[in-house]
């Protein structure tokens, strides 16, 4: 075991404080055994070259829309484990000791501040960008306890980091569902939106561009560092966390399989198919940038999209309703979505030219299922502009404003004052930031000025002050609540089943009697509609 590879450093205060540091993670039983089959016997250290291949990653097998970035990833990632062990892991002529491991391990997982998280993924980058022969225009100013990033980025550098973000998560991910055999031989999301968004926070307010056909591997334009570093903590703060989870699963998913003889990272050759998911508005681009925004169980429920498997079924089974399936209308939504009390995901797909020339997609979280009521209800949510920039706008706390779910209402004849029919999101009643009718016709996006529930921000590339009317094209709605949320509808759906069921059947005793039967009672009032009759109470 590592712990007793120097009865020394066993003895060492520093040794005991790095060992509870690790312990609170709960991986230092993991990280003692997958030192154990590193180290070597006599040294008592872990090679160097041992370690490195450990953060080797085979890019042949990943298909890309960006042949470029395609290129310049698969050269990068011959240098990432030396660039990650040479920031994390310090070691001496030997190799990487019991306590220097458990110093790399905690520098990069150890319980910090996300912009800490932040500053390790930018140096990582940064060097191995160098090593590779891209280098990048970034700066860092160390200091005690803390690191200043200075310098720019170019879009096409920001593609190529978020990309290697999402391969960190989809690895992670990976090793954890198969315990260490790693599935590759999938094809990287179009995550451009993303990039967009970084273009959009960090260039002036005048310099504003037209970003419906942009290529961002084209676009030559300086983003500040401090920028890039703000809006990533702002708008997507889970991207910290990637870097840390690709470390914490090889160390402890792949390096410690029973079978040491396959401890070789090199990649297998599966490929799982995506098609399915990419048919679906929820892409896998972007469920992974949703998925940088939350955290928990909706996280891995989510995650399902953002990586999907060879399974057509296991992608969409979260999927309650789609439009193009499903049929457009409120009666069609509801009868999917009614007994759902979990966490949803709406995405409204529209125009405002009907040819689709500049479609976007705009899309609402909330935390519990949707209900039939003719106010406002939630109790936390966010909404987003998927494309073609990514935005994300959490609930500010100053009003409940959340959802709006309104059907035609029934048994009343007339109300003096009616309620909008439809779904919304924000706002207030007769001016919601979001308006979709119940015909899933058109969409009303407003100002976020008439809106105190969601954060301030623009849901549409030059949104004026004046409501936006669109087409709706396509319509749908996935289920985060997991597998107990699902089993509840289910539930749901068979109770009601059974009610109508009933309320169908008939008695055909009663039926069968003329002299109660309505054929009779009619031909009795059309025969002497003046005789008196009794009335039954």
């Amino acid at each position: 075991m590592g712990q007793s590879s120097s009865r020394e450093q066993e003895e060492s205060p520093e040794l005991r404080e790095v060992q509870s540091l690790v312990a609170s993670t709960g991986a230092l039983p993991r990280l003692q055994k997958a030192f154990s089959r590193l180290s070597d016997a006599q040294t008592k250290s872990i090679p160097l070259h041992s370690l490195k291949k450990c953060f080797e990653l085979d890019f042949d097998d990943f298909e890309s829309d960006h042949t470029v970035a395609s290129k310049e990833l698969s050269i990068m990632f011959g240098h990432l484990g030396s660039a990650i062990v040479d920031f994390f892991f310090p070691s001496d002529e030997n190799g990487v000791s019991w306590i220097d491991f458990l110093r790399g391990y905690s520098k990069c997982c150890g319980r910090t501040v996300a912009s800490t998280y932040l500053n390790n993924l930018l140096q990582i980058f940064s060097k191995t960008c160098s090593e590779a022969g891209f280098p990048v225009n970034l700066q860092f100013e160390q200091y005690d306890d803390d690191c200043k990033v200075g310098g720019s980025l170019l879009p096409r550098e920001v593609l190529r980091l978020l990309l290697i973000c999402w391969i960190f998560s989809w690895d992670s991910r990976t090793l954890k569902l198969n315990m260490g055999k790693s599935k590759w031989g999938c094809s990287l999301p179009d995550i451009s939106p993303l990039v967009l968004s970084a273009v959009e926070s960090c260039i002036e307010s005048g310099d504003q561009g037209d970003f419906w056909n942009s290529d961002v591997s084209k676009l030559d334009i300086q983003l500040m560092a401090t920028k890039i570093h703000s809006w990533a903590l702002q708008t997507i703060p889970n991207l910290a966390d990637c870097l840390a989870q690709f470390l914490h699963s090889r160390l402890c998913y792949l390096v410690t399989r029973e079978n040491k003889s396959e401890s070789s990272c090199s990649s297998a050759q599966d490929n799982p198919s995506s098609t399915s998911s990419e048919t679906s508005l929820l892409t896998s681009g972007r469920a992974w940038a949703i998925s940088l925004t939350v955290r928990g169980p909706v996280y891995e429920q989510i995650s399902k999209a953002c990586f999907p498997s060879d399974d057509p079924d296991e992608n969409n089974e979260n999927l309650l309703y789609r439009s193009s399936l499903d049929g457009k209308g409120l009666n069609r939504f509801w009868s999917n979505v009614e007994g759902y009390n979990g966490p949803l995901l709406m995405l409204i797909s529209a125009c405002e030219d009907a040819n689709r020339a500049g479609s976007w997609i705009i899309g609402a979280l909330t935390n519990q299922g949707f209900e039939n009521k003719e106010t406002f209800y939630g109790n936390s949510g966010s909404l987003y502009t998927l494309s073609p920039v990514f935005q994300s706008l959490t609930s500010s706390g100053r009003e409940k404003n959340l959802v709006y779910s309104h059907l035609h209402p029934t048994g009343r004849m007339y109300d003096a004052h009616p309620k909008p029919v439809g779904i919304a999101f924000g706002g207030s009643t007769g001016n919601e930031r979001i308006f979709m009718d119940d015909d899933f016709a058109r969409v009303t996006i407003r100002h976020h000025a008439v809106d105190k529930t969601y954060q301030h921000g623009t849901l549409l590339p030059d949104q004026g002050f004046l409501p936006v009317e669109a087409t709706v094209f396509e319509v749908e709605v996935w289920g985060l609540g997991g597998a107990t949320a699902r089993g509840i509808q289910d539930s749901y759906k068979k109770r009601e089943n059974l009610f109508t069921q009933q309320r169908r059947k008939v008695d055909l005793k009663t039926f069968a009697n003329w002299e109660d039967s309505p054929e009779k009672l009619m031909m009795d009032m059309m025969s002497n509609p003046h005789a008196v009759r009794r009335e039954e109470r």
